[in-house]
């Protein structure tokens, strides 16, 4: 595939607003359907290893000589997000399409009480779920919200760069890691003297960055970032348990205090097969839930998401079988994404 070929299979994947695009060598390129589905481009041809090379020369300007890299790629005015790795195969190259337009929370079906938590002046917002479940898009829509409701200083660290914003109330100052800043440490650290107000951390990835974003939330900042586990609860045990067991009490108490919001997302096949949709369980803090957490009895959160209705909490089973009632989604698909799927009987 010559670099022509492959920017004209871009223009068509911005035409189709294909959200994925994967590229092996000795294969098809492969993009990801609207039904979520993995389907060979059979019309580009069989892409070779020197073709991967060249694409990957064209992205970054230069070789690609490690063994994995992100890196972000903008054609008439679509953004990317590329993630770059060898396989057994040879170099593999995927992409994911960044909306131009960040969408509005009806878009997203964001709710009021979740936009809400946007007005505080500190604290901690999560967004959870393995990869491609919508958690740059969300924070993306509540940043946005932030942006036109109030006059703040938001400063962001990417990994990389994905959505673009323009000021509008808010002042935003954004950096991507291996362009402005090195580490996320680094990035945290040069960030205090700024007089930032939000602060967005794209991903936790390690215990530093952790106990950074709990230290930024006591000290008067909103710190936004997500992680990469499976729903609220599980995402509250996997902070406490990242830290060494002579600190998890301390951690508990301080991560009880600040933590503001967990939204763990998923995206499930729409009945129409017109796209996907999102699936949320929504975690505010309460004093049952800040206690829960200070005396290690996290797995009864579940009990108080359930109970916490009127307070915007919910479980994802009971977000899953909402969808189901609304013949939004199929029975089989609810049943693979609920926790107890005899719920389902319920609305026999």
């Amino acid at each position: 595939m010559e670099n022509t070929k492959f920017i004209s299979l871009i223009d068509e994947i911005i035409k189709m607003n294909i959200s994925d695009l994967h590229i092996t060598s000795e294969s098809y390129p492969y993009i990801r359907n609207k039904i979520w589905n993995i389907v060979p481009v059979d019309k580009y041809g069989v892409v070779t290893g020197f073709d991967v090379e060249s694409i990957c020369e064209y992205l970054l300007g230069r070789k690609f000589d490690e063994r994995t890299l992100d890196t972000s790629y903008s054609q008439w005015g679509a953004r990317f997000r590329i993630n770059m790795s060898r396989s057994i195969k040879g170099i593999t190259i995927s992409m994911r399409m960044i909306p131009c337009i960040i969408p509005s929370p009806a878009d997203i079906q964001l709710s009021d009480s979740i936009l809400q938590a946007t007005n505080a002046d500190k604290g901690i917002i999560l967004i959870t779920w393995p990869t491609g479940s919508w958690k740059s898009t969300t924070m993306a829509t509540m940043l946005d919200y932030i942006n036109n409701h109030s006059y703040r200083h938001i400063i962001t660290l990417e990994d990389p760069v994905e959505f673009v914003y323009q000021n509008r109330k808010s002042l935003i100052h954004q950096r991507e890691l291996g362009k402005q800043f090195h580490t996320f440490g680094e990035g945290i650290r040069s960030i205090l003297r700024e007089d930032p107000d939000v602060i967005v951390i794209g991903e936790m990835r390690d215990l530093e960055t952790m106990e950074a974003a709990i230290t930024l939330a006591e000290t008067g900042h909103l710190v936004f970032s997500t992680l990469h586990t499976n729903d609220t609860v599980q995402t509250v045990d996997r902070i406490i348990q990242s830290f060494p067991a002579t600190s998890q009490n301390q951690i508990r108490m301080q991560f009880a205090l600040s933590m503001r919001l967990i939204i763990s997302q998923i995206l499930l096949p729409k009945s129409d097969t017109s796209g996907m949709i999102v699936a949320r369980e929504v975690m505010f803090n309460s004093d049952s839930v800040r206690n829960l957490i200070i005396r290690g009895e996290t797995q009864n959160l579940y009990s108080v998401l359930e109970l916490g209705k009127q307070n915007g909490m919910i479980l994802m089973d009971e977000a899953v079988l909402q969808l189901l009632a609304n013949h939004k989604i199929y029975t089989k698909t609810a049943q693979t994404a609920m926790r107890d799927p005899s719920k389902i009987d319920s609305l026999q």
